[in-house]
């Protein structure tokens, strides 16, 4: 399914506040993502993606048909984290399972190291449970690093989390070879 990856737009309101609102959605993020997902939500997290810095954060809307139907981000670290990224996103349950959140993983990914060139590694975090935000990663080719055992506290329930990653060396090479100003 086509899509394409565009900056947030204030008139995307409506449309997150319609894909968002979804507790299949809530379930799998991190606190700070509401549910029940209400308009003042929705204009907070655009106007925050807005005004993000992009020498530190990419927030991108995932558009369909004209339509933003799911977020991705990455997150430049700090201190002695400054060369890693931390990935998240979210996408409207209608368009699970058609291929477009990998899809989207690799372009922010290469997005990412486009833009940060000392990024070394991109790391997201799913709660072990999420079957499906681990397959995506696995077939963007983020690799497992270890489960994060009852590190996570969802909905007063204590779950395992996964550590992914994806080093810039193990990008494709195919695509690696598209963006030579980045060192071997």
């Amino acid at each position: 399914m086509d899509f394409i990856l565009r900056p947030w737009r204030r008139e995307d309101v409506d449309d997150v506040l319609r894909y968002a609102n979804n507790e299949e959605i809530a379930c799998n993020l991190r606190d700070v993502f509401p549910h029940p997902y209400i308009r003042t939500d929705a204009e907070t997290f655009i106007g925050s993606c807005i005004a993000a810095d992009e020498e530190k954060q990419l927030f991108r809307a995932i558009e369909v048909d004209g339509r933003a139907v799911g977020s991705i981000a990455l997150c430049l670290g700090s201190d002695v984290y400054r060369m890693t990224a931390e990935l998240g996103y979210w996408l409207a349950e209608e368009y699970w399972g058609k291929g477009i959140m990998t899809e989207a993983v690799k372009q922010i990914c290469w997005e990412g190291y486009d833009r940060w060139e000392d990024l070394v590694r991109i790391y997201a975090e799913p709660f072990d449970y999420n079957a499906g935000s681990r397959r995506v990663l696995e077939k963007a080719g983020f690799q497992l690093e270890g489960i994060l055992r009852r590190s996570v506290c969802k909905r007063g329930r204590v779950y395992d989390s996964c550590m992914y990653s994806l080093l810039y060396e193990e990008m494709d090479p195919y695509e690696r070879a598209l963006h030579p100003h980045r060192a071997q």
